[in-house]
């Protein structure tokens, strides 16, 4: 092969490893901000939360609470703290199956009839988790998310087969969009509810459950252009 012929592939080769970096750049910063989606605290609740029991459940059932509680593995051992709230649930079914709970975030939960209230979750979210605290009963946990087609997703969280707080987590996968090519580029995903399940086999029987702080970990970059601020909707509210 001639000396130039051999150049010209070098440069060839070279401009394949070059340009996608720098056209890919974006995709690869980041700018991870961790954010509390809902601590439940009095002080700085996101929203109210009604508790809805399947077809099974006992009469009276679920209750729930705002219960003056905290996972010790967050904030220590404090017993004059009293600004700290979880979600406490009491449930129990007339039978063993696939029961479930939902958990929703609404707007008045002692309305008669409750108004759904999805919280946006802003920025590409890479990780969901929560503090659940178990009792040993074999039952699951999973989240509910709607992407902005309006596609409603469903990630497990993990086993509640466990003595105590713990914290379940859950990473976002990639084929959920969450950005488009057009401006303004990242799209805004909701939480819709929490789930838990209870296994076929496992006893159904006054179950208690508590829920706390419910974590977003999510990439806050977006490349600066000239004119970006008109993304914005409230300019466009302005006219």
């Amino acid at each position: 092969m001639k000396r130039g012929s051999i150049l010209f592939l070098c440069i060839l080769l070279a401009m394949a490893f070059v340009i996608p970096s720098t056209v890919f750049a974006d995709e690869s910063t980041e700018n991870l901000v961790s954010t509390v989606v809902e601590s439940f605290d009095p002080a700085d609740r996101t929203s109210d939360w009604l508790v809805l029991g399947s077809k099974f459940i006992t009469e009276g059932y679920p209750k729930q609470i705002y219960a003056e509680a905290w996972p010790e593995a967050l904030w220590g051992y404090n017993t004059e703290q009293n600004d700290y709230q979880v979600l406490g649930i009491n449930a129990r079914f007339d039978r063993q199956g696939y029961n479930y709970l939902e958990i929703i975030p609404v707007v008045d939960a002692e309305a008669e009839e409750w108004e759904h209230n999805p919280i946006p979750m802003k920025g590409r979210v890479k990780r969901f988790d929560c503090w659940v605290w178990g009792s040993e009963y074999d039952y699951s946990i999973e989240m509910h998310l709607m992407d902005y087609n309006g596609i409603n997703w469903v990630l497990p969280l993990g086993n509640l087969k466990y003595t105590g707080w713990k914290n379940l987590a859950v990473e976002i996968p990639n084929y959920i969009p969450q950005a488009t090519k057009y401006i303004p580029y990242y799209k805004q995903m909701t939480f819709e509810k929490l789930v838990i399940w209870t296994a076929p086999q496992e006893s159904v029987h006054e179950y208690y459950v508590y829920i706390d702080q419910l974590k977003i970990l999510t990439d806050m970059f977006e490349s600066r252009f000239d004119g970006d601020t008109l993304t914005w909707p409230e300019r466009v509210d302005e006219m």
